[in-house]
């Protein structure tokens, strides 16, 4: 019997990613500078369309700490933040010395509810604390409500930090996520939709922002003979080296994302009758979401049995799945800050699942998940 381990998200190297490695080495380009670094930007910048400038940088959580200091995000403001999030999403809110404030989730795209962002602000202002910058986040690639929550965003003039590190290649109304911010944040950790190992991106509308960003991300060295210094910087740019991964897997991109919408399909297929289970998908045909985590929620009360129930039973299959996201405003480290909403982020996390998605899923594995799946719901 075949137990060889079902992961959720594993990498999914294209080949010719061993090219671009290669020929860094062999023209002694290492250094987080070179020619895959800037043609890696030039070819997200290809992809996103709409006149972007982008910065690669070595995690998208770089790109969240430069997007709130270039925002001008500083101790003792306030920043809005998603609370059905990765950790990722708020962190650098708290390396500034600023505080989060947690909004829930609508339970259509499963982000930002602008009614609660909406009130949250009227809330803070009230308060004296009009907040600094607004984080949305595209959640496991489905694209959050971004006309509306542009809409609050300019009544009240507050700049939106776009969280794209899920959600390459997903697309709202036609414009690819991560083109809706002031400024936004792509990853390329080694789970994503495509990797360079460990990296991610800063994306702005401004040339003057991306190279402002590369000049933190490099220590903030000024134009002197000698090492001169006038602003903190950070050590945050991209390698050569894993740019060129990325190179190699931006050849790749298209096909992941029909291979994640494909397996996404097959559980919408598997689960069709199972009216205990939803599957996680597009509200209607202005979203496009690239799927990278396939995700359900199940109605433990009429099915008998809980998510955990599921997550354990397939634990012992070998196949690995994980929870939705712990919200940020139930976390301990997080739980002493302003919270706006309701339970929904929480009914979410008590009742999903996260299930195998990779784009290099086999038939066999594909047989493997279903078996186990069946077993579990009793489909025979």
């Amino acid at each position: 019997m075949n137990n060889t381990k079902i992961w959720l998200s594993s990498p999914h190297m294209g080949g010719n990613e061993q090219h671009y490695i290669k020929e860094a080495f062999d023209t002694n380009w290492v250094a987080p500078l070179g020619p895959n670094v800037t043609g890696f930007e030039k070819d997200l910048e290809q992809f996103l369309k709409d006149d972007v400038h982008i910065a690669a940088l070595s995690s998208g959580t770089a790109a969240l700490h430069l997007g709130l200091v270039l925002l001008g995000v500083e101790a003792g403001d306030e920043v809005i933040c998603q609370s059905f999030t990765f950790s990722a999403s708020c962190n650098p809110i708290l390396y500034l010395g600023a505080t989060p404030v947690f909004v829930d989730s609508e339970p259509e795209t499963w982000n930002m509810s602008p009614t609660d962002l909406e009130e949250a602000i009227k809330d803070r202002i009230s308060k004296g604390k009009k907040p600094k910058a607004i984080v949305p986040v595209h959640l496991y690639g489905m694209p959050f409500k971004a006309n509306e929550i542009k809409a609050v965003a300019d009544k009240y003039q507050i700049p939106i930090l776009e969280d794209s590190a899920e959600a390459l290649g997903s697309t709202y109304k036609g414009r690819n996520c991560g083109t809706f911010g002031d400024i936004a944040a792509l990853s390329f950790n080694g789970n994503k939709i495509i990797t360079t190992s460990g990296g991610g991106a800063l994306v702005s509308h401004s040339k003057a922002v991306k190279e402002k960003t590369v000049f933190l991300a490099t220590q903030a060295r000024d134009a002197a003979p000698h090492y001169q210094h006038s602003e903190i910087g950070y050590n945050y740019r991209l390698s050569n080296i894993c740019a060129g991964i990325g190179r190699g897997q931006m050849e790749v991109l298209e096909k992941h994302i029909n291979l994640r919408r494909g397996m996404h399909d097959f559980y919408v297929d598997f689960f069709k009758d199972v009216k205990e289970v939803t599957v996680f998908t597009e509200p209607n045909s202005d979203y496009f979401s690239n799927h990278w985590l396939s995700c359900i929620v199940i109605d433990s009360n009429a099915l008998g049995k809980t998510s955990t129930d599921l997550r354990l039973a397939l634990e012992k299959e070998n196949i690995e799945c994980r929870p939705l996201w712990k919200p940020m405003h139930l976390q301990p480290i997080f739980e002493k800050y302003p919270y706006y909403g309701g339970e929904v982020c929480q009914q979410l996390f008590e009742n999903g699942l996260c299930l195998p998605s990779g784009s290099n899923m086999t038939e066999s594995d594909k047989k493997r998940i279903s078996d186990a799946l069946s077993n579990f719901f009793n489909i025979f």
